[in-house]
């Protein structure tokens, strides 16, 4: 069985087809998918749908992209923390690829996030992109590696991992690990440890092979499996058995509302 350790099955292209995909998971024996927030505007459309269905969980954040939005404090995350099904604060980090200029708002808005983790003790999801080497430091800075977390969408270097690693985090590797020109994030899935991985799918973005360029959903996630065990010369259910297990025991209050 697999598990989708990251989706957005919550935006309207996706909840609009809620059944089918729902459908399609259970095809692919995908048994369980955290439905992750961007944003406290749409926070209450994660929070519905994971507490509508028994295999969906849900986050509590602020993406690093979402400039022009409510800016959350400690206190609030903490509470809307304490919401049925969530397992996790964010997705929160940072991201200096989409935006310029000074983004040192990004670089408070993630400590405020890796403070609500420390005081709830959920773990954290991190995006990071064309900021690697600010992330690894603010989250040593911030001690988020009391409660850990995941690197979602992983595509940084085996550097990187490691160091994500030795801060108590998992890496995940989306639909771009299928990705024919991802050789050096090919190379990353070769190294990972197992019992330091995850997979997700990030829909309805960066469908894998042989979905490419279509909307992607949460049953996918099979197909990265696949594509990492072939590229390990390891089982299926390797893969599957790992992959779950690592997800249960990171979102260990996935566990405990099941």
């Amino acid at each position: 069985m697999f598990v989708d350790s990251h989706c957005h099955l919550n935006f309207p292209d996706l909840v609009s087809n809620l059944d089918q995909h729902l459908a399609t998971m259970a095809d692919n024996k995908v048994t369980h998918a955290l439905v992750v927030a961007v944003n406290l505007p749409d926070l209450p459309s994660v929070l519905s749908l994971a507490q509508s269905q028994p295999n969906l969980f849900a986050s509590v954040g602020v993406h690093p992209d979402y400039e022009d939005t409510i800016e959350p404090t400690v206190e609030q995350l903490v509470e809307l923390a304490r919401q049925p099904k969530v397992v996790a604060i964010g997705e929160t980090g940072l991201d200096y690829f989409r935006l310029e200029g000074d983004l040192e708002w990004q670089r408070e808005r993630f400590r405020t996030h890796i403070r609500a983790s420390r005081a709830t003790g959920l773990p954290l999801i991190i995006h990071t992109r064309s900021a690697a080497e600010d992330t690894i430091r603010i989250m040593k800075e911030e001690g988020a590696d009391e409660f850990g977390g995941v690197m979602h969408c992983f595509t940084e270097s085996w550097d990187v991992a490691k160091a994500a690693i030795d801060l108590n985090f998992y890496i995940s590797f989306s639909g771009i690990v299928t990705f024919k020109k991802a050789e050096e994030l090919k190379e990353v899935a070769k190294l990972v440890p197992l019992d330091r991985m995850l997979i997700e799918t990030d829909s309805p973005y960066l469908a894998p092979v042989p979905f490419r360029g279509k909307m992607n959903q949460p049953g996918w996630v099979r197909h990265v499996a696949e594509h990492i065990a072939e590229l390990r010369g390891e089982t299926l259910a390797t893969i599957a058995n790992a992959t779950t297990a690592n997800f249960f025991k990171l979102f260990a209050q996935a566990r405990a509302v099941q």
